[in-house]
């Protein structure tokens, strides 16, 4: 018989939907003191991975440069029946160079800024490439949930 764990987790079809569906993740890097640093991400998912951009100066960019493994986790629901969510435990490639981190920064506004961007917000994500880096998440590994599943198959 399977335990709650089982009959909660996600398949991977119902993973790769939810990744696609939720628009922030929250990002966990050690910090200077060994204390978790941890940051909301606008992000794209690309394949098994996902990515985000960010300031080339941070101090998320500054722990990932020490030690590049992060936990990630999105999460949606509000009541506890409805809670869904997924923890990603990940080896991070910071890509600096100017191309790749236009071409993220250009899918980041497609996904949320319009499907048709004017030039104004082209030109806006253009400048900002210079700041920025981009941030490879690859998961070792994904712990997911879905409770709503729980009232589907009772207790």
């Amino acid at each position: 018989m399977a335990g709650v764990r089982d009959r909660i987790r996600m398949s991977e079809a119902e993973l790769a939907r939810f990744l696609r569906e939720e628009r922030t993740v929250t990002c966990a890097t050690l910090g200077p003191d060994g204390l978790p640093h941890l940051v909301p991400l606008w992000y794209v998912v690309r394949g098994d991975d996902l990515w985000a951009w960010t300031y080339a100066k941070s101090q998320k960019v500054r722990n990932l440069e020490r030690d590049p493994r992060a936990t990630l986790q999105v999460e949606a629901g509000e009541r506890y029946e409805e809670l869904r969510g997924a923890m990603l435990r990940t080896d991070v490639a910071i890509h600096r160079d100017h191309d790749t981190v236009l071409g993220l920064g250009m899918e980041l506004l497609l996904r949320y800024g319009s499907e048709q961007p004017d030039e104004a917000a082209r030109r806006a994500t253009l400048s900002q490439v210079p700041k920025r880096v981009a941030l490879e998440f690859r998961p070792r590994d994904v712990v997911s949930w879905d409770h709503r599943k729980l009232s589907v198959r009772g207790r």
